[in-house]
């Protein structure tokens, strides 16, 4: 076989009439990180992989361990902590809980996510890791193993400590599995107000500013140190879209529930969600290497579904690459190409694979001798000076071109 050379061909009319590219977004957080769900899109991020203060965000974290002790079996909803003297003496956020109390775990999801109490983290702690510092080292442990790479954890509540550090695209990926993985627990971020055993009537609201404003917001969690400035991981759904985003840095209350509204806003209504390829759809041919065609169409697996700005004026830019040729025998649904994206004023760029459009099998006897026949040749020519394809020696002579999508 000649040596497979990698093919890159351009894809124009992806999209016919894209919508001049979304309002520009500086977020006045010093961090943030904006994630389109549906479509995996990263549409904003700022300092996205620092590693920062995360106060009270990082109980998110606790949180997760806690659904999966739940969905394991080692605890249920009904499950009662003990409540440690050092639980009790937390300040910041609390349930005020002391030491005679034996609350229920659903109670302490909810003193976490609604009263953002630091000594239910204590408690949570001490009842999974035997002890606050323990537990700590299998959160870090259990983050770094999920890919939180820029996260390490001293304590469960987010307690102003040297090292204790989460980036935003870190947090971003928390919240994205809170939601994802643990769809039957993810309704506690939604609970307005929780009014534990009435012990203060005036620490029972969700401190998240977007619940009620009907923009779709169903959580995540709200954090604030001195050192952190005040943050928020938020997450909202408008028709068939999700958005997860994380904002650290703000100066006050007003200024974070101002600027998350304003990120919400822009992420649903600068961006429109299109269909810009459906399965089946044939984006180029490959060349074959002794099959009994010279070609095998490049299709889309399924559905290609993408972000692009409400307004647009320049389209996508859309390539299609793979190493071939493509050896036969091929199986129609094989993966032998990948579709690459870039689209204006979204960071990065979507990759998708594409599939052989039909079963291509090995040629016969007549289909070796013309290849090799082919093969000689390209070397002859190669060898009296003459360029081949791509500049590579036993390339079959195969030209790049453009070819037109769906």
């Amino acid at each position: 076989m000649p040596t497979p050379f990698r093919q890159i061909l351009t894809v124009l009319a992806l999209i016919l009439a894209l919508p001049s590219a979304a309002l520009a977004f500086d977020t006045r957080a010093s961090a943030a990180w904006v994630y389109d769900v549906a479509t995996q899109t990263v549409l904003l991020e700022k300092n996205a992989d620092v590693p920062l203060p995360p106060a009270s965000m990082s109980k998110l974290m606790t949180i997760d361990m806690l659904f999966e002790a739940l969905r394991d079996g080692r605890v249920t909803l009904d499950t009662r902590f003990p409540v440690s003297t050092r639980a009790r003496m937390m300040g910041g956020s609390t349930m005020f809980l002391n030491e005679t109390d034996r609350p229920r775990v659903e109670d302490l999801i909810k003193g976490i996510v609604v009263l953002s109490g630091n000594d239910a983290c204590v408690v949570v702690a001490e009842g999974l890791g035997g002890t606050e510092d323990n537990f700590a080292r299998l959160m870090t442990e259990r983050a770094h193993a999920l890919g939180m790479k820029n996260s390490i954890f001293a304590n469960a509540s987010g307690w102003p400590a040297p090292g204790h550090r989460m980036s935003m695209r870190d947090l971003g990926t928390l919240a994205l599995r809170l939601i994802t993985e643990f769809p039957e627990y993810y309704h506690y971020f939604s609970i307005r107000e929780f009014p534990y055993d009435n012990r203060a009537p005036d620490n029972r609201h969700n401190r998240n500013p977007l619940l009620g404003l009907g923009i779709g917001a169903d959580g995540l969690k709200t954090g604030h140190t001195s050192e952190a400035g005040y943050g928020l991981v938020g997450s909202a759904v408008q028709g068939e879209r999700r958005i997860v985003f994380v904002i650290s840095g703000m100066d006050s209350e007003r200024a974070r529930a101002e600027e998350a509204e304003r990120i919400v806003n822009w992420a649903f209504r600068q961006f429109a969600l299109k269909t810009v390829a459906t399965q089946g759809d044939e984006l180029a041919q490959a060349p074959v290497w002794l099959g009994e065609a010279e070609s095998v169409p490049l299709v889309m697996a399924g559905d290609l579904r993408l972000l692009v700005p409400a307004l647009a004026q320049e389209g996508l830019k859309a390539t299609v690459s793979y190493d071939g040729p493509i050896p036969a025998p091929i199986r129609a649904g094989q993966p032998i190409a990948t579709l690459r994206i870039e689209t204006p004023d979204v960071p990065g760029q979507r990759e998708v694979a594409l599939v052989a459009g039909r079963d291509v099998a090995a040629g016969g006897p007549w289909v070796r001798v013309k290849a090799a026949a082919e093969r000689l040749w390209a070397q002859a020519l190669i060898a009296a000076g003459a360029t081949g394809v791509v500049g590579q020696p036993g390339a079959l002579p195969v030209q790049p071109g453009a070819v037109s999508g769906s």
